[in-house]
């Protein structure tokens, strides 16, 4: 197939919509569904991310996206008691690849509810079955098993979107798109990140574990995927915290720390035990935890409220544990797209835990961002590599 006809573009307004090869065939087949416009242009961005995360680490990898950016991505790392009840899937048998996909729509379910997934490998009944619970507009994998794809060609009745890439596909190493009626061409961004751009620590802590060093390969990975500007903060094989689309690099860097925070913050016991009703969902109860753990929480959750969601009223978790919580929090990772202008970026880094650091380096202010790195013993490696995403 050369061509697909598509429902609209972007809004419903926009028509026609389709997407098509000037050579030869679609790398996509549409096993269930009909995938729209975004859902295909988060669909291509997701598998790239995937399948440059397995060939960089070997392991199985997932993404889940929202709006052409990532909300979370991670490896096939096995899942302790914690996470499992973090993200919803204690009791279950969990392949890598489910652990993958656990971990990266745990790392910030509210903006991953109805995101699209991307799977490096063959989807296994595993992994589909946490996709059968979860709220969200469709998968692409290289491959489906029987069992899979029978569970998820049942989701929606037959309406949720399955697609299999063409594993073997490599685009033209020439890009085009249009904007306003004019054409853009570029150069396919198809570097591939590896662990040789760490070796350039400029810090006086010249140190990386092994565990940071794929943890800041998953962050350069993922930043290579996310629209601009972009910070994300990762940790144990997954990202925590992405800042995307913002104008300005602290920005990037608060909302991704803030994200990062709520992750570490549902660790918390008080979080953990919250008394929920048997009948609530599971995005409902992803809503209720982010309020929560919101400083209004208070204000926020009213008699009614509180009723329908929790058997009895929680005790709140106060800014006092929440600073303590986060206080012994450490071996985060931090990557960013582009150079750090200010050495204010680390200060909000260090309060989220960031001891390691991966940036492109070239500010005129370098001195002081290494200067701020070095007051907190962080090590950074300037990767040379600019990753903006547009």
């Amino acid at each position: 197939m050369t061509e697909l006809e598509l429902k609209y573009g972007c809004n419903p307004n926009q028509k026609p919509a389709r997407i098509y090869m000037e050579q030869g065939e679609l790398p996509v087949t549409i096993l269930s569904g009909k995938p729209g416009y975004i859902n295909f242009l988060d669909a291509l961005n997701s598998w790239q991310l995937v399948k440059e995360l397995k060939e960089a680490t070997g392991l199985p990898a997932a993404a889940s996206f929202k709006h052409v950016s990532p909300a979370g991505a991670a490896l096939g790392l096995p899942l302790d008691e914690t996470l499992e009840k973090m993200y919803h899937v204690e009791g279950m048998q969990l392949s890598p690849l489910a652990c993958a996909y656990a971990r990266a729509r745990g790392a910030d379910r509210m903006s991953s509810f109805g995101d699209w997934i991307a799977l490096s490998d063959v989807c296994d009944e595993s992994t589909a079955l946490i996709i059968k619970k979860e709220v969200t507009d469709g998968v692409i994998a290289p491959g489906y098993t029987p069992e899979a794809l029978e569970i998820l060609k049942a989701k929606r009745k037959g309406a949720y979107n399955v697609v299999q890439i063409d594993p073997e596909y490599v685009p033209a190493a020439i890009e085009h798109k249009q904007v306003f009626g004019v054409t853009f061409e570029q150069g396919r961004n198809d570097l591939k990140i590896t662990d040789e751009m760490l070796q350039n620590l400029v810090t006086d802590n010249k140190t990386f574990t092994e565990e940071q060093k794929r943890d800041l390969i998953l962050c350069l990975i993922t930043l290579k995927y996310t629209q601009s500007n972009s910070v994300c903060y990762a940790q144990g094989g997954q990202i925590i915290g992405v800042g995307a689309g913002q104008q300005s690099r602290i920005h990037c860097t608060r909302l991704a720390g803030n994200k990062a925070d709520i992750w570490q913050l549902r660790h918390h016991p008080k979080v953990l035990d919250l008394p929920f009703r048997a009948d609530v969902t599971r995005p409902n109860r992803d809503n209720a935890i982010d309020v929560y753990i919101s400083e209004d929480y208070e204000d926020v959750i009213g008699d009614s409220v509180w009723k329908d969601t929790f058997t009895t009223r929680p005790e709140p978790l106060t800014a006092q544990e929440k600073k303590e919580w986060l206080s012994q929090v450490s071996g985060v990772c931090l990557g960013s797209d582009a150079f750090f202008p200010f050495g204010d970026n680390i200060e909000r880094a260090h309060r989220s835990g960031v001891t390691a650091i991966v940036q492109p380096g070239g500010s005129i202010r370098d001195d002081q961002v290494i200067e701020t790195c070095n007051k907190y013993n962080m090590a950074m490696a300037f990767c040379g590599l600019r990753l903006f995403h547009h």
